[in-house]
Parts: structure tokens; C-alpha cells; sequence
């Protein structure tokens, strides 16, 4: 590599919902001499893109298969049914599994939620994308549960949403392979994790060196002479020393 030829990047896939900015702020400020890149891609497509290299790390929402991968959870969100905005369950702030027994409950293809037991009747053909079951909900064909900031990414002034009790909750991960365990990923990860920029992991900082000939050319205080130690301890004191007879 030429002196004048740029780094590399550093690859980061995040998924729908999502928001790396804070943590790539982080970076900026931090390795200014690194890009960061961002992929913006669904939870399976972010996924391949890590087993593939084709980024360093992502964040996506668990369960994922962990096999060769590392994965440090970051946060849960909470899973909310979106509903149009006239629905009657959009009268109630919270609604269980139980109560949607009724109603048709839509599950896309790219659904990110781990259910064992999906609420509510099935459609007869499933939407292949969140965008695209949105689309169904505001049509009236039925009810989309997702993870809340997924529902504030399809914002519509026509629908809504309510807290789902008894739902699975989506958890938010940060993805890397075991094989690439590199200082760079060890910067990330302590940038995800909080620590300060001065902590021992990830590249090392070098180190401040004492600058001896300084301290030899700083003027050193003249010793006391034994009068002035004697008289000390009454100067500290306020009081006038008694002279002797």
C-alpha cells in the first residue's frame, strides 16, 4: 500500500429500525483516519453479508445462527400490533395474544419475531415484506405485530399502534465472525459497550513518554538552612517567637 492510498473502510450492515448513528459518531470522532461504511440491509441479508465478509460486523435482531460467530446483546425492544387508527383496538393502550383470537394477524416473510405460537388467524397468503404488510394493515386485511421501533419506521398518519403482551420480544445484537477479532472490531465494541476512549482495548495509544531533560531543567528550591526549620513551626502558627534573655 502507497503512502497516499486511502484505508479501508469499516463495513457495518444494520437492519430496519436500527440506529447506529450515535455509536458511528463515536467512531468519526475517534479514528478519523478510518471510514466507516454503512449497509443497510434486511435481518437475513445482514446476516450473510457477516458470514460472507462482506462487512465486519452488523447489527441485527437475535436469534441468528451463532456458529463460527460472536454476538453481544445490546438491547430488547418492545413488540407492538399496528393497527389502523379506527380499529377498535386502537381504544385500549395494551392488548394480550388471547385477544386477538379473532381478528387475522399477519406474519411476512422477513418477520424478525421468534414466535412459538402466532396470535390471531392466519392469512391466506403471506405478505414477503414488513413494507408490504403495512401496506395490508392500512387496507384493512388485518393486524401486523412487530418490534416498536420497526412500527415508528413505518409511521402512517393513518394507523397506529398498541404494547402486545405475551409476545416475543425482538433483541438487538451486534454480529461479528470469531475469525475477525481484530483491533478495529475491538475499537467498535468498545464504543457499543460505552468505554472511553482512553481504555487499554482496541489500538493501543502510545504511550507518553516522561520528558527527562525537562524535569533536569526545572529549578529545584533551595534547602532550608537549620534556622529557617526551627523557625517554621512558629511562622505556621501566627505566633511571634519570644527571644531569649
Amino acid at each position: 500500500m502507497t503512502g497516499t492510498e486511502a484505508p479501508a473502510p469499516f463495513r457495518l450492515a444494520y437492519v430496519p429500525g436500527v440506529t447506529p448513528g450515535k455509536w458511528v459518531r463515536t467512531w468519526e470522532e475517534r479514528l478519523p483516519d478510518v471510514p466507516i461504511e454503512l449497509l443497510a440491509l434486511e435481518n437475513a441479508e445482514a446476516e450473510r453479508a457477516v458470514a460472507d465478509e462482506a462487512a465486519e460486523a452488523a447489527l441485527l435482531r437475535l436469534p441468528i445462527d451463532r456458529s463460527g460467530k460472536h454476538a453481544i446483546a445490546l438491547y430488547t425492544e418492545t413488540t407492538v400490533l399496528v393497527v389502523p387508527k379506527d380499529h377498535e383496538v386502537a381504544a385500549v393502550d395494551e392488548v394480550s395474544g388471547e385477544d386477538l383470537a379473532d381478528y387475522v394477524v399477519l406474519h411476512p416473510l422477513d418477520d424478525c419475531l421468534d414466535w412459538r405460537t402466532p396470535p390471531g388467524r392466519a392469512a391466506k397468503e403471506r405478505p414477503a415484506t414488513t413494507a408490504e404488510a403495512i401496506e395490508l394493515v392500512a387496507a384493512g386485511v388485518g393486524l401486523l405485530a412487530v418490534p416498536q421501533s420497526v412500527a415508528r419506521l413505518h409511521h402512517r398518519k393513518d394507523l397506529t399502534y398498541r404494547t402486545l403482551l405475551d409476545a416475543p420480544q425482538s433483541g438487538v445484537a451486534l454480529v461479528w465472525l470469531e475469525e475477525r477479532s481484530t483491533d478495529l472490531m475491538e475499537e467498535f465494541i468498545g464504543i457499543v459497550r460505552g468505554r472511553t476512549a482512553n481504555s487499554s482495548r482496541g489500538r493501543q495509544q502510545p504511550r507518553q513518554e516522561p520528558d527527562r531533560k525537562k524535569e533536569r531543567e526545572q529549578p529545584r528550591g533551595k534547602k532550608a538552612t537549620p534556622a529557617a526549620r526551627k523557625a517554621a513551626p512558629a511562622a505556621r502558627s501566627g505566633k511571634p517567637r519570644r527571644r531569649g534573655r
